[in-house]
């Protein structure tokens, strides 16, 4: 038993060895102002990424989790690197190694590594370390060094240099958020000609419109699927112009703005780099410390996204009003029906994509109003608050870039008229009677208004009762091309009604 005890004992004991042996070599040790850390030996990232993995555990969503944001560190540290070459301060071997791995994460490899909660105190700090030390690292094994050598290439002193988090941070932000502008603007830009199509495809449909909830005056079903694409268009373009607030950026300006630790045109040399990389004309700011303490940028361009919210969300809640019904509502086009609306109600269909848009125009108003008081709260050269601007414009941008083709291949594209529907209306609504006032004239035309209403009678139809038109007058009255034109009824229309009434005078005239 001893024997056997014995025997027991050492392999314990060998297994421990082994196992802190193993351990050992499974992580590197890692120090800052705070002290030593060990960090796994396989991470890219090190000490300063690892505090932050255990002090920002707020959202559980990672820089990685929006890869042109990724990409967007990348570039930035690409033009600072190649600008700091230019000015002699870095070595033509270490812009090498850097070049060759900011150009992989560019390509969309090492997104794993970023991981950084989008939600982080020290104005971005935590999400800056973490692209130098990921960089360097990839860095390092491209020079055929190993992770956390340090003394070849450091995340603070070559992947940091001449700059700070207070110029990296923002710059890198107006990078994604031009990146990501780039797809929802495609995708916005699809959604418009898929409501022109829808335009052109009713343009022969007569319905009546309505203000204030009220019948108002004929136009076409196809005009107002072309004024939902002529709104958004309108948005797109509003993105498209507040680019130019993203342009500018203030790489060189360092803590505050005044370029402390940047060397002599090193900031221009960025800044055309940076042009360079993203194929965008970035810009350097006029004023350095103003750009550094202010984000009118991030509020001008979280406006223009706020435009889109409520442009398409004003559309969503039209097209759920149109489809209404389908027996006590408006009920004036159909939307695909795409699941059961209903665990309860045996039949039912919901407008399920018009209010999925609804959900996402919401949540982007409420962000454009985060990006307003994080943008005010600010204190002097800094904005503390950038990260919490930088999770909601980057979410609503991911929001749309996503739903929009859902809404338009979804809903928008399997729309169909109900033509039964909107005949009914305007033969019944009062609403035709504003097209008469040149033909008959004001009082007239209030009196048939009145009448219809009080008779439950169409206005045509009183029309012919009384014969006030001919039936020729009022075929050229309702034609679509006519009667929805900016002149209104043609000219014929108008003689013809003279004749009719100069006719029914002269009758009267020789009766007496």
């Amino acid at each position: 038993m001893n024997i056997k005890l014995r025997y027991i004992t050492f392999l314990l004991a060998l297994v421990s060895i082994c196992g802190n042996s193993l351990f050992a070599q499974n992580t590197r040790t890692e120090k800052d102002l705070l002290g030593e850390k060990q960090i796994p030996a396989d991470a890219y990232y090190g000490v300063q990424t690892a505090r932050a993995l255990e002090n920002f555990q707020v959202s559980g969503v990672p820089t990685s989790f929006y890869p042109d944001y990724v990409r967007a560190y990348a570039m930035v540290k690409l033009a600072a690197a190649r600008a700091n070459a230019d000015v002699g301060r870095l070595s033509k071997e270490k812009l090498a190694a850097i070049e060759k791995a900011c150009q992989a994460v560019i390509d969309g490899k090492y997104h794993e590594h970023f991981l950084v909660d989008l939600y982080q105190g020290g104005a971005g700090t935590s999400a800056n370390m973490n692209a130098n030390e990921v960089l360097a690292n990839i860095a390092l094994e491209m020079m055929g060094k190993k992770k956390g050598e340090y003394q070849f290439i450091e995340p603070h002193d070559d992947l940091n240099m001449g700059q700070s988090t207070n110029d990296v941070y923002p710059t890198t932000l107006h990078v994604a958020m031009l990146l990501h502008n780039d797809k929802v603007v495609k995708e916005a830009k699809a959604l418009s000609a898929s409501f022109h199509k829808k335009g052109d495809e009713f343009k022969n449909l007569l319905k009546l419109g309505r203000t204030e909830g009220q019948d108002a005056v004929p136009m076409t079903l196809g005009q107002e699927f072309h004024a939902f694409g002529n709104q958004i268009d309108a948005a797109i373009d509003a993105l498209v112009k507040t680019e130019a607030y993203l342009y500018e950026e203030n790489m060189g300006a360092t803590a505050i703005g005044t370029g402390i630790t940047a060397s002599p045109g090193y900031a221009e040399k960025c800044a055309m780099h940076l042009a360079k990389i993203t194929g965008k004309p970035m810009h350097l700011s006029k004023d350095l410390v103003a750009a550094t303490s202010s984000m009118q940028g991030f509020v001008m361009f979280s406006g223009a996204m706020k435009n889109l919210a409520v442009t398409i969300s004003k559309i969503s809640s039209d097209l759920i009003f149109l489809a209404s019904g389908p027996r006590t509502g408006i009920f004036e086009i159909n939307l695909p029906a795409l699941q059961p609306g209903s665990s309860i109600m045996p039949g039912k269909v919901n407008p399920v994509m018009p209010e999925l848009m609804n959900e996402i125009c919401f949540k982007a108003v409420g962000n454009d109003m985060t990006v307003t008081m994080a943008s005010q709260d600010g204190l002097l050269q800094l904005n503390a608050y950038e990260p919490v601007v930088a999770v909601a414009i980057m979410e609503s941008q991911g929001l749309f870039y996503k739903g929009m083709p859902l809404f338009r291949t979804q809903c928008i594209e399997g729309i169909t008229p109900n033509e039964k529907v909107l005949k009914h209306y305007m033969d019944r609504s009062v609403g035709i009677v504003t097209a008469l006032n040149p033909v008959l004239g004001y009082d007239k035309t209030t009196e048939l208004a009145k009448e219809a209403l009080e008779q439950d009678k169409g206005i045509l139809e009183l029309i012919k009762e009384k014969n006030l038109l001919t039936d020729a007058q009022i075929k050229d009255l309702m034609d679509p091309a006519k009667l929805t034109s900016p002149t209104g009824p043609t000219g014929a229309t108008q003689v013809a009604a003279k004749k009719t009434s100069d006719t029914k005078k002269k009758r009267k005239s020789k009766s007496k």
